[in-house]
């Protein structure tokens, strides 16, 4: 026996329909906000493996008063293979 799909249609109100696509909004937003967190997440990862294999340098500008800072990470392993 197949299964039986029973279908409603429901008509909102005027301010239902906002509140939907409020939602609906904030829905895509986080979706969004989560692919940003992901490319955040995998460009750390990048940076975390080079760094435990070689050294790493990067060059800030200050937003603020325009100097230019450099960090430099050091990795503790030896360097080998």
């Amino acid at each position: 026996m197949g299964a039986v799909t029973i279908r409603e249609e429901v008509t909102l109100a005027e301010g239902d329909k906002e509140q939907a696509l409020a939602i609906k909004h904030i829905n895509g937003r986080l979706d969004l906000l989560d692919q940003r967190l992901d490319n955040i997440d995998s460009t750390v990862s990048a940076v975390a493996e080079r760094v435990m294999s070689q050294s790493v340098t990067m060059n800030i500008t200050c937003p603020h008063c325009g100097k230019n800072i450099e960090i430099a990470i050091v990795s503790s392993r030896k360097p080998g293979r």
